[in-house]
């Protein structure tokens, strides 16, 4: 017998759980894409993603993935044959380095592993070693979702200038952005960039690069970048097309519109930012507990290094894979694949999965995936500790 008939619940970490306010504003006929309402909300949305950014600067808003972001903050900041500094620390840090090397940028990669922050004494030495300024920009993520890591930005930014270095900071809050602090000025980032599909609770589809003087300068001393890349005419235009180099995404704007209400002027961003504290810590507190017997880990053991959006946890093989597939098949709950933790098709790939607890992510909701993992490791007589339950609870609670 199956439990999972009814309202199924996606708890990977991204795309996320959509509000239904989200959905019902997309369900209506296109709009005038020349003049009128949607050329008023677009004009309504830009400061509202640029609050959540903490900027006064720019955006640029793109019709794109994350993979296309990664590719649009590069090609308005580097040229072909010019260096920059990846920090890896899982699988999508690692990732913008290969989009540079797809676009002929030189990627020089520092990788940290799969379950800890990066070394900032290790980039620190790079950058002295660097007497001819080869490199020209500095990549990493906030959180990296394959992970479940949570980087320290203002501090990267903090070693960058003791040494004294000019390279840009390049920063992708794609897992984390609306859910976890971030304040671009104030932390001395150049360009951030961002999507829709997880703390801003929209279908994926459109993408953000935020980015201050210092990239925009980088950007005008370039000699050539396409048309569609070109952040210029997005974030300045001189007619309402140019903002997304042709027909506007209406839909995927409605969409946005009506998250960013629910999420800046409706809860607020300090109190978004408490809520996936706790949900997050709740979570913590389920693995900790079930932890105590059996090979059920945290993959990040330190929490002050655990990210309030994702948690990655690792587990016997195939226990990972049996677990998901019992919750999807017969008590409706999604877990989100070990992405990047070891090579697809190995025994190892089976000994990892992931929790979501980000965007439209309430304490009923995390309590639910935790009862049905508890239930899964019953069902399946996977080794683990008792408590879970009542540990979350309890996190909850003391809120």
């Amino acid at each position: 017998m199956s439990l999972a008939n009814g309202r199924s619940y996606l708890a990977i970490p991204g795309p996320s759980v959509m509000p239904d306010r989200v959905l019902q504003a997309m369900h209506r006929p296109a709009p005038n894409i020349y003049s009128g309402e949607l050329v008023d909300l677009v004009a309504s949305v830009v400061p509202d993603l640029k609050a959540i950014a903490g900027t006064k600067h720019n955006v640029a808003i793109y019709i794109a993935n994350g993979h296309g972001i990664w590719e649009a903050a590069l090609a308005n900041t580097l040229a072909p044959g010019e260096t920059v500094l990846a920090l890896a620390t899982g699988r999508f840090g690692a990732g913008w380095a290969e989009m540079a090397a797809r676009i002929g940028i030189k990627p020089r990669v520092l990788d940290f592993g799969l379950s800890a922050t990066y070394d900032l004494e290790v980039i620190k030495e790079v950058l002295r070693a660097d007497t001819e300024c080869e490199i020209k920009a500095i990549t990493t993520v906030q959180v990296d979702t394959s992970t479940s890591v949570r980087n320290d930005i203002k501090a990267l930014r903090d070693a960058i200038d003791e040494v004294g270095h000019p390279a840009l900071l390049m920063v992708d809050c794609i897992a984390c952005l609306g859910c976890e602090e971030f304040r671009m000025d104030d932390w001395g980032v150049d360009v951030m960039i961002a999507a829709s599909q997880k703390g801003l609770m929209t279908p994926p589809g459109v993408g953000f690069v935020f980015f201050g003087p210092k990239a925009a300068e980088a950007r005008n001393g370039l000699n050539q970048i396409s048309a569609y890349w070109d952040w210029n005419p997005r974030a300045n235009p001189d007619e309402f097309y140019q903002y997304f180099a042709g027909t506007a995404p209406t839909h995927h704007l409605f969409a946005l519109r009506e998250a960013l209400t629910m999420l800046v002027h409706e809860e607020g961003l300090e109190n978004a930012y408490a809520r996936h504290k706790t949900l997050a810590r709740a979570v913590w507190a389920a693995l900790e507990a079930w932890g105590k017997e059996g090979s059920i880990a945290l993959n990040i053991a330190d929490e002050s290094l655990r990210s309030f959006v994702v948690t990655s946890v690792n587990i016997d093989a195939p226990n990972a894979t049996a677990l998901r597939d019992y919750l999807t098949e017969n008590l409706g709950v999604t877990l989100g694949i070990g992405l990047g933790m070891a090579p697809s098709g190995s025994p190892e790939w089976h000994g990892h999965f992931r929790i979501g607890h980000m965007g439209h992510v309430n304490a009923h909701m995390v309590l639910g995936v935790i009862g049905c993992i508890d239930a899964g490791l019953k069902a399946l007589n996977i080794q683990h500790g008792s408590g879970a339950m009542d540990a979350a609870v309890r996190v909850i609670a003391e809120a």
